[in-house]
């Protein structure tokens, strides 16, 4: 009984190893520099999606994973020590504070452009026309904060056309704005011309000339951090190449 019982141990323990060793082998597979985290601004979550299925299909075994946020939220994580192969921001303020805390391997390629256009509930119950018309008592309108690239953004318009705006909330990522618009919320939000763009029939846009004067414009660049390097820097050259620029230009992103 002690043999069998010696033997029936020993086979276990083979097994263990076998599967500790096989498991081993997959854990090589997902640790082999070819899955990425990819911090990016809220506003590039639809392109940034399909530029990870086109680049995954043309890099077998990679895989491209997302954190979409507030550029200015995802430059803080960074800096607190959030680990990340790769950042677009949506502004080149918040790529400077990554830049100048030596988190970046090489200088930030710039991307993509984008502008500000209002969002309202569809059909623009409110008769919403101008940028003026946000300012309106009794209009009911959200924006970005400022520390956020829309916000920013918004900021400068304000400026160039002397229109102070007293939004009900400020929010900290231009699909948050989006959305409370969407949910009725709120009247009217600024958002970029690409989300409008996405959001389709469920809001209605209406043209802000004075945006011209607040382009943002959108850098990419690889983090020195990264645990895939090479990969890492493929994803830039393929956003920043004809792949990216032709899936971000049928967003409505202008170039950089």
């Amino acid at each position: 009984m002690k043999q069998n019982s010696g033997r029936a141990a020993a086979v276990i323990a083979l097994a263990v190893l076998i599967l500790g060793t096989l498991s081993g082998c997959g854990s090589d597979d997902t640790d082999s520099g070819e899955r990425i985290t990819v911090f990016a601004a809220a506003s590039l979550k639809s392109t940034f999606t399909e530029l990870a299925e086109r680049f995954e299909a043309q890099h077998p075994g990679s895989r491209v994973e997302f954190s979409f946020a507030g550029s200015s939220d995802l430059a803080a994580q960074l800096d607190q020590g959030a680990r990340a192969d790769v950042f677009a921001s949506a502004d080149q303020r918040n790529m400077a504070k990554v830049v100048d805390a030596g988190l970046t391997a090489g200088s930030p390629v710039d991307f993509a452009t984008n502008t500000l256009t209002i969002v309202t509930a569809p059909g623009n119950p409110e008769g919403i026309t101008t940028f003026a018309d946000l300012a309106r008592p009794g209009t009911l309108v959200v924006t970005c904060a400022p520390q956020v690239p829309c916000g920013s953004a918004t900021q400068r318009v304000e400026s160039s056309t002397g229109v102070d705006l007293a939004p009900v909330s400020e929010e900290s990522s231009v699909t948050d704005v989006l959305n409370k618009v969407i949910a009725g919320q709120a009247d009217a939000g600024l958002v970029y011309v690409t989300d409008a763009t996405g959001a389709g029939d469920a809001v209605t846009a209406v043209a802000v000339p004075e945006a011209a004067q607040a382009v943002n414009t959108y850098p990419i660049v690889a983090l020195a951090d990264s645990g895939a390097p090479e990969t890492a820097r493929e994803f830039v050259a393929f956003v920043t190449g004809p792949d990216g620029r032709a899936v971000l230009a049928d967003a409505g992103f202008g170039e950089p």
